[in-house]
């Protein structure tokens, strides 16, 4: 219990300083979301509107301390400020809208290759030197090595373009009706397989050499020659003592990966005009949208805490010596 609160309160420290960074940053920069978005209508507004744009946006001639504290209010409350690239919708209105799409794609290209990838990094590890060991682990390094939207390109370009059997992009067709029902998922995972499969493609080498060379070190240990002296099975053996141990070093690094995907896949979404959270962030960027960048970074942020604590309790649940230190 010890070990959950000190975990707790270093986390909501770094969310701490995370929001107190989200709030500062923005305004060292030069100009401000109001003058932005003043400066579209090109001179047909009258400096009255600029300053109800300035109080709109948050900012005020308040000290900048008093800024903090009401935008702290803001953000516990679950206000993030207006967009500007998609004004006057609220920024949390425009995050939830590609949030959804984001976990989507890039939430099941993390899951899958973590899968594929420690399953087959166990496999090589465990029959050794043979076809698995011999071929995986130099193919995915070698298909790891490419640039990413190079692959995604050259993916959309033959099998979307060439061979027409994938969509070229978005998340959906046009004449699809969104809704709970078999026309509608089917349309989605169609339009999903080529961007999802990519990403796995070019990420499943890290995770297949990391649980390959992890397993081989713990296959050396005693406790897994016991086990085997035993006459336990083969399956339970590298399953039950060898895959499980070796795993813990993959578990952190999934929850890293697991914890980016709110950030969303951002060549990804490029290339396939796919809706997620890196499209918005692009066009946050274009448009100087301070605040749909404060919010897509919070999210992250957060996200990326949460995934650490889920990762410090799953290794709390996997390594005995994690609790026996703690108790």
């Amino acid at each position: 219990m010890r070990y959950l609160l000190k975990r707790i309160g270093f986390y909501l420290l770094a969310a701490w300083v995370a929001l107190t960074l989200n709030f500062f940053l923005p305004r060292l920069m030069p100009g401000d979301p109001a003058t932005a978005l003043f400066a579209r209508f090109k001179g047909t507004l009258g400096p009255e509107a600029l300053e109800a744009l300035r109080e709109t946006f948050g900012l005020t001639d308040a000290p900048l301390i008093i800024q903090y504290f009401t935008y702290l209010g803001h953000v516990l409350q679950g206000d993030l400020g207006i967009s500007v690239a998609y004004y006057p919708s609220p920024v949390l209105d425009v995050i939830s809208s590609g949030l959804v799409w984001t976990i989507l794609l890039a939430g099941t290209a993390v899951i899958v290759s973590f899968i594929i990838g420690s399953l087959l990094g166990v496999a090589a590890a465990w029959w050794r030197f043979g076809r698995i060991d011999t071929i995986m682990p130099p193919l995915s390094a070698l298909l790891g090595a490419f640039p990413y939207f190079w692959l995604a390109m050259v993916a959309l370009y033959i099998f979307g373009f060439q061979l027409g059997w994938f969509p070229l992009g978005h998340a959906y067709g046009d004449g699809v009706t969104p809704g709970f029902n078999f026309a509608f998922i089917a349309d989605v995972v169609r339009h999903a397989f080529l961007p999802v499969g990519t990403v796995v493609i070019a990420t499943i080498g890290g995770w297949l050499l990391t649980m390959r060379n992890t397993m081989v070190s713990v296959l050396g240990m005693d406790y897994v020659n016991l086990a085997r002296a035993k006459g336990l099975s083969p399956t339970r053996v590298a399953l039950r003592y060898a895959a499980r141990n070796a795993l813990l070093p993959s578990v952190t690094g999934f929850g890293m990966s697991l914890g980016f995907v709110l950030g969303g896949s951002l060549l990804t979404e490029i290339v396939f005009s796919y809706p997620g959270q890196g499209y918005l962030l692009v066009q946050a960027v274009r448009s100087q949208d301070y605040a749909l960048m404060q919010g897509i970074f919070l999210i992250i942020t957060f996200a990326v805490l949460g995934a650490n604590f889920l990762v410090d309790l799953v290794q709390l649940w996997l390594d005995p010596r994690i609790r026996e230190a703690t108790s």
